[in-house]
C-alpha cells in the first residue's frame, strides 16, 4: 500500500537502532523487471537503477552519461553572457587577471581550472586564497584592494562573492571590475557592482542547475567564454575544456553535491581524465596517498580531498589551488608532501577534539532525547577543523550538529552539518535575521557561522525552538533503505564492476545498500585505527571478507564483536580492494541485525 513502510526482513530495529526497510516501491519493482529485461543487466543492477528513478527507456544512457547529452546551455544560467563577454575581453587584451577563491576543495579546484584556462591564452593571472582564520570566507576589502595594486583590472570571485557587496564595492572603486562564479545560497541583496553575478541558486536565475558546485558553474563559464573566443579570435587553437573534467569531478564529489544530471557526468568522465595523471598535483597526491587503484568517488572523498583541504585548514590555505594548477612535477611532488603532513598532524588534532565534542554530546544525551540540534563549543579547538568535527558529531547523535572554536574575546567560529530532509543553511539565515549570530551562511546541508560567546545560550534555545519539531520527525521516520537481499557466493567481482556503471555514488545518488541474510560471523576482529573486520559465509558456503569502518566502541562494532560465530543478518555496500595486483570484492558493513 501506497505510503506504508514495507520492512525489509522485519527488522524493527537494528544493532544502529534503526529498521531496515525495502527501497523500492512496488511500482519501482516493476520499473525494475522491465529494466532487467530490457537491457539485460542483472537484476540486482536494474533494482538498483529502479530505486533511483531511472526509467526503464533511460537505463542504457544512464550506465553510460555523457557531457554532450547532458550539459546543459550555459546561457541558460542568469548573467552568464555578461560574465563570459567580461571574460573574453580581458583575453583578449591580455588583462591580468585576479581568482579570488575560498580555501576548500571545491574552491581549490575552481581556482585552478580557471588559472589553467587562461593560461592557454598566455593571459597573465594570480590565485588568491584567504586566510580561514584572519580573514575568514570570501572576498574582504583589504585583499580586493590589494590585488587592484598588483594589477589586476578583472577579479573573479570563484566559489564565493555571492554575498560580498561590500567587498566587491571596494574593488570596483579600487578601479577593477569583478564577475562573480559561485553557487552559495543569496542571504541578502546581490552585489550591484559586479559585472556579472553567476549563480544558479540567486532567486531569478530559471536554469534549474542549483545543484552544481563551483566547479560546475566555472566550467560552464569556459564553456561559453570559449565559444565567444571561438568567434572573436578564430584563428586561436580553442582550449581542450573536456582534459580539465578532472578539476571538476573533484570538485564536484568534495562538496558533497547531488550526482545527477550533468554532475554524474562531470565525475564519470572526470574520473577518466584522472586516471591518466595529467594533472602533476593530482597525480602526485594520489602517489603521497598511497593510492595502489584506479581512483573512483571514494578516493576523492575519504584521500585526496581531505589533504587538499589540510592546507585551508590549519596550514597555507593557498597550497591547494597551487597543486591543482602547477605544471611542474617537482613542485607538485612538495606541495603534495607538505599537506599529506597537514593532514596527519589534522587527523591528530581532530581525534582529540572529537573525544571532547563526543563527551559534551554524551552529556546533553544523556537520560533522554536530548536537544534537537547539537551545539559543542571549546577554547581549546582549531577554528579550521570545527566541520569535521560537526561531520563526526552528526553521525554519532543522528541530528543536525554544530561544532564552535572560540578565540581569547569570545568570538566563536562555528561550522555545522545536517541530516537528510533538514535545511541547515535556513536555520542559520533565521538566526541571523534574528540578530544572534554576527553572520552565517551555508547550504541545505552545511553552514558556518560566527558567534559571540553571550549569546550561545540564546542560539541553542532558538535552534531548539525551530528545529526540534522537524528534526524528531526525522528521526522517527528514519530507517535504512535496502535495495536487495543477496548471498555471499553471488558477491562477485563481475557485478561489482556492473554496479559501478550504475554510480558515481555519493549525495543525491546513494550508493546501493545490501543484505546478506542470516550469514555466519565466522570471524570478527578489530584492525588498523579502530575498524572491524569481518569474516562472513552463507548457509550454502560462499564466503566473504567485510569491514566495519570506524565501528570500534560503536553499538554496530560491539554487535558485531558479542555474536562471533553467530548468525545474523548484515548490511553494507560491494567495493573492489586492490591488493599486491589483484582485485577482491569486499563488503563495506554499516549495519547488523539478529537473524
Amino acid at each position: 500500500m501506497a505510503g506504508e513502510k514495507r520492512f525489509f526482513l522485519d527488522v524493527r530495529r537494528s544493532a544502529t537502532g534503526l529498521a531496515w526497510a525495502h527501497r523500492l516501491s512496488e511500482r519501482q519493482d516493476m520499473a525494475a523487471l522491465a529494466i532487467a529485461q530490457g537491457q539485460g543487466v542483472p537484476d540486482i543492477v536494474a533494482r538498483v537503477l529502479a530505486g533511483r528513478d531511472v526509467l526503464a527507456h533511460e537505463a542504457a544512457r544512464f550506465l553510460d552519461p555523457t557531457i554532450r547529452d547532458l550539459l546543459p546551455d550555459p546561457a541558460s544560467l542568469t548573467d552568464m553572457e555578461k560574465a563570459a563577454a567580461r571574460l573574453a575581453e580581458a583575453v583578449m587584451a591580455r588583462e591580468k587577471v585576479a581568482i579570488f577563491g575560498d580555501y576548500d576543495v571545491d574552491g581549490a579546484s575552481s581556482s585552478a581550472l580557471l588559472k589553467r584556462f587562461l593560461g592557454h591564452f598566455d593571459v597573465p593571472s594570480e590565485i588568491y586564497i584567504p586566510d580561514r582564520i584572519f580573514e575568514g570566507y570570501g572576498p574582504n576589502p583589504d585583499a580586493m584592494r590589494e590585488l587592484v595594486s598588483r594589477g589586476a583590472s578583472l577579479i573573479v570571485t570563484v566559489d564565493c562573492g555571492t554575498n560580498s557587496a561590500t567587498s566587491i564595492d571596494a574593488a570596483k572603486q579600487a578601479g577593477a571590475d569583478v564577475v562573480v562564479l559561485d553557487h552559495h545560497q543569496v542571504g541578502g541583496t546581490l552585489p550591484a557592482s559586479a559585472v556579472a553575478v553567476v549563480n544558479p541558486n540567486r532567486q531569478d536565475d530559471l536554469s534549474g542547475q542549483g545543484h552544481l558546485c563551483a566547479a560546475g558553474v566555472v566550467f560552464l563559464a569556459l564553456v561559453q567564454t570559449a565559444k565567444v573566443l571561438r568567434s572573436r579570435m578564430p584563428g586561436t587553437p580553442p582550449p581542450d575544456l573536456l582534459s580539465l573534467l578532472d578539476l571538476v569531478a573533484l570538485g564536484t564529489v568534495c562538496d558533497v553535491v547531488p550526482l545527477t544530471g550533468v554532475n554524474r557526468a562531470f565525475v564519470v568522465k572526470g574520473l577518466q581524465v584522472m586516471r591518466q595523471q595529467s594533472n602533476p598535483g593530482l597525480a602526485a597526491l594520489a602517489n603521497v596517498a598511497r593510492i595502489g587503484e584506479p581512483l573512483g568517488a571514494f578516493h576523492l572523498s575519504f584521500m585526496i580531498g581531505p589533504r587538499i583541504n589540510a592546507g585551508g585548514r590549519i596550514g597555507d590555505a593557498a597550497l591547494g589551488s597551487r597543486l591543482l594548477a602547477t605544471d611542474d612535477p617537482v613542485e607538485a611532488r612538495a606541495i603534495a608532501e607538505t599537506l599529506d603532513r597537514l593532514n596527519q598532524e589534522r587527523q591528530a588534532m581532530e581525534q582529540e577534539m572529537l573525544a571532547e565534542a563526543r563527551a559534551e554530546a554524551d552529556a546533553e544525551l544523556a537520560g533522554g532525547q536530548g536537544p534537537a540540534v547539537i551545539v559543542t563549543a571549546s577554547t581549546n579547538w582549531h577554528p579550521g577543523i570545527v566541520g569535521l568535527l560537526a561531520s563526526r558529531l552528526k553521525d554519532y547523535a543522528r541530528r543536525p550538529a554544530f561544532a564552535i572554536a572560540f578565540n581569547a574575546n569570545g568570538v566563536g567560529t562555528g561550522s555545522g552539518r545536517s541530516v537528510a530532509g533538514f535545511d541547515l543553511g535556513r536555520l542559520v539565515r533565521e538566526a541571523t535575521e534574528a540578530g544572534l549570530i554576527v553572520k552565517g551562511g551555508g547550504h541545505v546541508m552545511a553552514a558556518g557561522i560566527t558567534v559571540d560567546r553571550s549569546m550561545l545560550g540564546t542560539l541553542r534555545a532558538f535552534f531548539e525552538e525551530r528545529a526540534a519539531a522537524d528534526v524528531f520527525r526525522l528521526q522517527d521516520e528514519e530507517s535504512l533503505l535496502v535495495d536487495a537481499a543477496l548471498a555471499a557466493e553471488g558477491a562477485t567481482l563481475d557485478l561489482a564492476d556492473t554496479l559501478e556503471k550504475a554510480g558515481p555514488f555519493g549525495a543525491g545518488h546513494i550508493a546501493p545498500l545490501f543484505v546478506l541474510p542470516r550469514h555466519r560471523l565466522a570471524d570478527v576482529r578489530p584492525v588498523g585505527t579502530n575498524h572491524v573486520r569481518v569474516d562472513l559465509s552463507s548457509e550454502a558456503g560462499g564466503r566473504l571478507q567485510g569491514i566495519a569502518f570506524r565501528a570500534a566502541g560503536t553499538p554496530l562494532g560491539e554487535f558485531l564483536l558479542r555474536n562471533r560465530g553467530g548468525t545474523v543478518h548484515v548490511a553494507g555496500s560491494l567495493s573492489v580492494n586492490h591488493w599486491n595486483g589483484s582485485r577482491n570484492v569486499q563488503f563495506r558493513i554499516v549495519d547488523a541485525a539478529q537473524a
